[in-house]
């Protein structure tokens, strides 16, 4: 099923120009755990994408807005295309000109738990789910905006659902939202101007300083 959900991912991308994953890499999760991440994303417009693994890929929406802890908040979350497990491990700059182009930071990971049948809740137009993030945590709901639950107007568009906090004790009234407090990658701990300076690179075992190019010696 991996396969076949992921052509569109791979027919919007040019892999000789592009340092993001084509997914043919195996990629496994541990046993039981489903992987959650957020990636911050500087293209045409900023935004965060939202992921969540399911049938062997990264369902994902763009929350333009990005993440709110406040319940009243009801962020937009435009579904877009499955995306690879792999790419849960991409941190780095997606060059101009290409699809989705500009420096894409990874903001969050960890784990999620379906409250319900996942599948059906995606098909129904309602997931609940606890997030296990370094920095999100606890009750959150996917919800699909009424005008896109009828399939003829699904045809025409993407889907665009609400992502919003569920009421516990990992909900809160910020002054200031955690997406602007928190500006350094999760994994990396760079910020998005030393994410697109390029001085690291990513591995299978994970960062390390990129190799100073060799100058030739005065005579």
């Amino acid at each position: 099923m991996a396969e076949g959900s992921l052509r569109e991912y791979r027919a919007k991308r040019d892999f000789t120009r592009t340092s993001e994953p084509s997914g043919k890499a195996e990629r496994k999760t541990r046993k039981g755990r489903l992987r959650y991440l957020i990636q911050k994303h500087d293209a045409t417009r900023l935004h965060f994408d939202f992921r969540l693994e399911l049938d062997g890929v990264l369902k994902s929406w763009a929350v333009t807005r990005g993440t709110s802890l406040n319940p009243a908040d009801k962020r937009l979350a435009v579904h877009v295309e499955d995306h690879p497990l792999d790419y849960g491990d991409f941190e780095g700059t997606i060059p101009e000109g290409e699809y989705g182009g500009g420096t894409v930071m990874l903001w969050d990971e960890g784990s999620w738990e379906p409250l319900d049948d996942p599948d059906e809740g995606l098909k129904e137009g309602k997931l609940k789910f606890r997030l296990h993030g370094e920095r999100l945590k606890g009750g959150w709901t996917l919800v699909r905006m009424r005008n896109d639950r009828d399939a003829k107007s699904r045809r025409s568009k993407r889907e665009n659902w609400l992502l919003i906090k569920e009421q516990d004790k990992e909900a809160r009234v910020e002054k200031r939202p955690l997406i602007e407090r928190v500006v350094r990658s999760v994994r990396s701990d760079r910020t998005m101007q030393e994410i697109a300076k390029g001085d690291l690179e990513w591995t299978r075992n994970g960062a390390r300083k990129k190799p100073r190019a060799k100058t030739k010696k005065s005579a």
